[in-house]
């Protein structure tokens, strides 16, 4: 997705904020907020459209492309100036805690003068906000557990943030004459699900080009250093960027040195040191004579040492050493493996994108059959009824088959599916002879994320024992620095997915890569199988499955343990769950 698309979606979820902040007119809030997401999830670059092609945008009216065009005319919005003015930064600064709505933030301003997280804290140990209106001990809690989440980010971003970032820098200098090689590592080379800063590895004979070019590029705000080997900058996006450059007969090692991570290069120089050789990220060396050895390439670097090449998504001292010598590291699922997906939605609930838009985008990626789950009617604000899915299936029935797919012969097979609610006690939104009708059904908890740990392990225990229950959704329902995940008992849970052949979702939506790898890999052991799914509400969404996929490798998991890699006659055979005779 454009970057232009994320800057204009941020510029009208804060003017949404900023209207509550100050008493404004909810329904106009509302509306921005919608517009913000509409605008986020569009397929075209924004900063390409004109009014008219900006009121197409589902959510966005005259007004609200009037903005969009003032943005990029002007690189700011008069209204959102004149709303950021009225309000203290402080209260700006408060509002970033992932509990603390904007009301709330303005309120301990005004009263009692708090205008900094460190104060916020101190306040609440202190039971000073209990005398205000709206506040008490739960609130408190709550508040603090904002504070703990907002600490522990660290400055780091989701990773889709920094991929993008990354992702044009490295086709930026790929463009140059003396780059021969150029390629991110780090924490984003090893999908790491949030990112503290990007590295940028380049394989050049002349590190000086490049590194003017690098401190020239449109996204950088600011030179923090410069020399012959390493340049860093910090850019618009709050990430700092490092850039080394090295000699092309060094840039296996590189590679392998600055991806990391800190713990598996431990184990792998230990690896060099009982040969007598020395590892850094300009090869690997002879002790005795000096003489470098390899320094090329990875696979010649790992394969010196013993060692197959390690995928950089296991590269976490978590056995893939080990593994390595004894010829026993997973054969990783890959996105080229995936068939389909089994969790997106429509403009029948709360995608912004019909039916049509969203099959044609799942065809033109390559995939072999791909499933609609829009809401059911428990979430009451997506007003789905029995007449309403029952038409949508009609429609896809109607479809089925007819979209081209790359690569494949016969067109799109697509599901019929539904996402259902946990509801507190276990129920979902229909009794069984109503969900005996879709193809699949994926359940997820959307409330109540508070019960105490006995009841939401029952809960989701009896989601996982309703015979139409396929998968379960974004099972922990975190969302990355904004909300912790349910206090169940995971193995409990992760138990009774296997013994009822109900497979866990990971959820490839960036702000949710749920279930994280740790998770995964205590679920592997019970026998769980998985599905790593969009969760798409855009056409743009889809593209998100990269980041699944690496939280699966991130997991240790194969294709075999990934139910949508599987062709579609083991699938279906899968899904009739309890129902097969």
């Amino acid at each position: 997705m454009a970057r232009s698309n994320d800057e204009v979606a941020a510029l009208l979820q804060e003017y949404a904020d900023l209207i509550s902040i100050t008493g404004g007119d909810a329904f106009k809030a509302r509306v921005h907020e919608k517009a913000a997401r509409s605008v986020g999830g569009h397929h075209a670059d924004v900063s390409t459209l004109d009014l008219k092609g900006l009121q197409q945008i589902p959510n966005v009216g005259k007004s609200i492309a009037r903005k969009i065009l003032e943005y990029f005319d002007n690189g700011s919005v008069s209204a959102v100036e004149e709303l950021r003015a009225k309000i203290p930064a402080g209260v700006r600064r408060l509002t970033a805690i992932p509990t603390l709505g904007p009301k709330k933030a303005l309120t301990v301003y005004e009263e009692l003068g708090i205008s900094s997280v460190e104060e916020l804290a101190d306040a609440i140990h202190e039971e000073r906000l209990r005398d205000l209106k709206g506040f008490g001990p739960k609130t408190e809690e709550n508040i603090l557990h904002g504070i703990s989440l907002l600490r522990s980010s660290g400055g780091r971003v989701r990773i889709d943030v920094a991929m993008g970032l990354a992702d044009d820098i490295v086709a930026e200098l790929s463009a140059l004459p003396g780059c021969l090689r150029c390629a991110y590592a780090g924490s984003l080379r090893r999908m790491r699900e949030t990112i503290g800063d990007i590295d940028i590895l380049v394989a050049a004979r002349k590190p000086a080009p490049v590194m003017r070019a690098f401190t020239e590029l449109p996204y950088v705000t600011e030179v923090i250093g410069t020399g012959d080997k390493k340049t860093s900058v910090r850019t618009g996006k709050g990430l700092n960027v490092d850039l080394r450059v090295v000699p092309p007969d060094s840039w296996g090692a590189a590679l392998q040195y600055f991806t990391g991570s800190k713990a598996h290069n431990i184990r792998t120089r230990e690896l060099a040191v009982h040969q007598k050789l020395k590892l850094s990220e300009y090869g690997l060396f002879d002790v005795e004579s000096g003489k470098k050895i390899v320094s090329e390439t990875e696979e010649e670097v790992y394969a010196r040492l013993g060692l197959p090449w390690i995928p950089p998504t296991l590269r976490e001292d978590r056995g893939e050493i080990e593994d390595g010598l004894h010829g026993e590291l997973p054969d990783l699922v890959t996105e080229t493996d995936l068939r389909g997906d089994l969790h997106s939605h429509t403009d029948l609930t709360d995608g912004l994108a019909p039916l049509e838009e969203m099959a044609q985008a799942a065809a033109a990626r390559g995939w072999a059959y791909y499933a609609i789950t829009d809401h059911g009617p428990d979430m009451a604000m997506q007003r789905m009824t029995d007449e309403r899915i029952l038409a949508q299936r009609e429609r896809l029935r109607e479809l089925d088959g007819t979209y081209a797919t790359r690569g494949r012969r016969g067109g799109l097979r697509l599901l019929h599916g539904v996402e259902l609610n946990i509801g507190p006690d276990g129920e979902v939104d229909w009794p069984e002879e109503f969900l005996a009708g879709f193809d699949l059904c994926v359940a997820s908890v959307h409330s109540h994320f508070n019960q105490g740990r006995e009841a939401l392990t029952r809960r989701i225990v009896r989601a996982c024992e309703n015979p139409y229950v396929n998968i379960i959704g974004h099972p922990t329902t975190r969302i990355i620095g904004k909300r912790p995940g349910i206090d169940a008992d995971l193995d409990a849970v992760f138990a009774a997915c296997a013994r009822t052949g109900t497979a866990l979702e990971i959820n490839a939506h960036p702000d949710r890569l749920d279930l994280r790898d740790e998770d995964i890999l205590r679920a592997g052991r019970h026998g769980v199988r998985f599905a790593v799914d969009s969760d798409a509400h855009a056409v743009p969404h889809l593209a998100n499955m990269r980041y699944g996929i690496g939280t699966a490798q991130r997991g240790r998991l194969t294709g075999d343990d990934v139910i949508n890699t599987w062709p579609e006659r083991r699938l279906r055979s899968f899904l009739r769950k309890g129902q097969q005779a």
